[in-house]
């Protein structure tokens, strides 16, 4: 079964961090993601634009409605994702564990709903 892994955390505590720190989670985000494709469960992710670079969109009465920003205010915004393929919720919830984002956000483990 396909989940979707999204990885939540703080947008204001992400863009504290040094370019040191920054680079030691991108190395550590890589090796999950090595890790991941060479037990053939990855099929894909990426990394997110902040919400201050999103737009939400409407439609009410037949008329497209745009505003900008996330559809609500949360502490945690979503980053980025993974998109993987396991064989059932245990092994989701196993991988999700290990994605570096959850050590300090969350991670959102939702099935995809096979169309």
């Amino acid at each position: 079964m396909r989940y979707l892994l999204l990885i939540c955390g703080d947008e204001n505590a992400i863009a504290g961090v040094s370019e040191e720190e920054g680079a030691a989670m991108t190395a550590k985000y890589g090796e999950w993601m090595e890790e991941m494709g060479s037990r053939g469960l990855l099929q894909g992710g990426e990394r997110l634009h902040p919400t201050s670079d999103a737009t939400t969109v409407r439609v009410r009465e037949g008329e497209t409605l745009t505003s900008d920003g996330p559809f609500a205010e949360t502490k945690e915004q979503i980053g980025g994702y993974f998109l993987v393929d396991c064989k059932d919720l245990d092994q989701a919830i196993e991988i999700a564990a290990k994605i570096p984002g959850a050590a300090g956000g969350s991670i959102e483990v939702r099935p995809i709903w096979e169309m």
